[in-house]
């Protein structure tokens, strides 16, 4: 046990005898006060959901994403790094240059979670192990921010929500965007009916380049002496050691989930929250491998069709969501959510709100049948259309055109861990992206998986968040 663990959990414990002497003195305050036994445990059951003035944070895989969870969390107050844990001995070398020696390091994250200085763990590890670590966490005690998707399969959702119920612990899902400005406006101009009713939205993430097709680097030590490839296979079929696959693991269905999981789970988060959405009802998706076919068993092009039912406010409406790898033309990457009275287009740095309403009166001419009337005709339908219309029936609204930018410097990735680390110190579940909302944003993008390898639509009931 290396001397800063052993300092930790001496730290650990006197701040659990002093906190059993203030437990103590409020048994007595109420005795004196007439207050009932209850009083003082709840006072009790409220003090446990509240950490100390600093959070603690360990990260489980320390790959790319893994290293930006880390370096975003502490870009909030109050926050301390204290462990880490990757099956590539390589990372936890940069964890401890990057992040200080002291940093306790490990290939295995029971480790970390046996650890009771740890009060929160970010789990940023390849997607078939989001589940078991997060269940696991949550049954140690530990509040849990987990990347997206939260699961890989949609069998593993319920089981997930139900270890977070059980636990009382505050659990975030990492699709960031939510947490910026741009989307809370976005969702106030929908509420507020500025785009009408929503009938359409598209999205598209486009990308044509070896690294944003998921082909990183892979380091020239990579080695079954270097890496845990057993543990890395989990449940999934056992093979000899491969580098690709460890480290290019988002091209593999067995590890990942594909662009659907990646990419289209980070624009449905998006549309659920600016429309207050549980999700579609019928899903549909269709693609293939056109160009990235250096062994990966995912699709670098896929088109998705997803119908959203009536709920609540919003009537019927449909979205279609596509990435291509392998965009060798203009890409421009974009979100529009289309209404009857307008649109919102989502970019980088803000969004565009555009009104545009029609005229009462539908107009008649050009391209339209009134030409093949008989002129008797024509005039008869000139003198109803008169009487029926009026001259302000006749204009319609000239079009609107607003722009909101984000708020300047700010960082909506920094942003999502404070709304985590601020609920985990009220000793509240309900963060921005608690695992309801998480498996409401992931199992329809799963379903993109199905229908495309099933190549049949998928049925699912977003209320019960269950195949249906």
């Amino acid at each position: 046990m290396d001397k800063m663990f052993s300092f930790e959990i001496s730290t650990y414990k006197n701040f659990k005898m002093k906190r059993r002497d203030f437990i103590s003195s409020l048994g007595t305050v109420a005795a004196f006060s007439g207050v009932s036994n209850a009083a003082p445990f709840n006072i009790i059951k409220n003090l446990k959901n509240s950490p100390n003035d600093v959070i603690r944070i360990a990260t489980i895989g320390m790959g790319i994403q893994g290293h930006y969870d880390t370096k975003a969390a502490l870009k909030n107050p109050g926050v301390e790094f204290v462990a880490a844990a990757d099956l590539y001995t390589g990372r936890l070398e940069r964890v401890k240059a990057d992040f200080g020696q002291n940093i306790f390091t490990t290939r295995d994250y029971r480790e970390i979670l046996n650890r009771k200085d740890i009060d929160a763990v970010l789990i940023a590890t390849p997607d078939h192990w989001h589940d078991k670590i997060t269940i696991d966490a949550l049954n140690a005690g530990k509040h849990v921010y987990c990347e997206k998707p939260m699961v890989q399969a949609i069998n593993e959702g319920h089981p997930v929500i139900n270890a977070w119920k059980k636990s009382g612990k505050t659990m975030q899902v990492g699709s960031q965007r939510i947490s910026g400005s741009v989307f809370q406006e976005a969702k106030k101009l929908i509420a507020a009916g500025e785009i009408g009713q929503v009938n359409y939205v598209e999205s598209n993430n486009d990308r044509f380049s070896a690294i944003g097709a998921w082909n990183y680097s892979i380091p020239t030590d990579a080695s079954p002496a270097t890496v845990d490839w057993d543990t890395f296979l989990k449940d999934t079929a056992k093979m000899p050691f491969d580098a690709n696959r460890f480290f290019r693991w988002r091209n593999y269905k067995n590890y990942g989930t594909g662009v659907a999981g990646d990419l289209f789970v980070h624009l449905i988060t998006g549309v659920h929250y600016v429309m207050d959405s549980k999700g579609p009802n019928r899903i549909f998706a269709s693609g293939g491998l056109r160009y990235w076919k250096e062994g990966r068993d995912v699709p670098d092009v896929m088109v998705a069709i997803l119908d959203y039912p009536k709920s609540g406010n919003l009537d019927p409406f449909q979205m279609v969501l596509r990435v291509n790898f392998a965009n060798a033309g203009a890409i421009n990457n974009n979100t529009r959510i289309i209404g009857s009275e307008g649109q919102i287009d989502f970019g980088w740095d803000g969004l565009t709100l555009t009104k545009k309403k029609l005229p009462k009166a539908p107009g008649y001419g050009n391209y339209d049948s009134y030409f093949t009337f008989s002129e008797s005709q024509q005039k008869d339908f000139e003198k109803w259309y008169n009487e029926k219309y009026s001259e302000a029936d006749r204009k319609g609204e000239p079009v609107k055109e607003i722009k909101i930018k984000g708020k300047e410097g700010e960082d909506e990735h920094a942003n999502h861990f404070g709304n985590f680390f601020e609920n985990i110190r009220k000793g509240s579940q309900a963060t921005i992206e608690d695992p309801i909302f998480g498996f409401r944003a992931a199992a329809p993008v799963l379903a993109c998986n199905d229908s495309y390898f099933q190549k049949k639509p998928i049925s699912w009931d977003p209320v019960a968040m269950k195949l249906a």
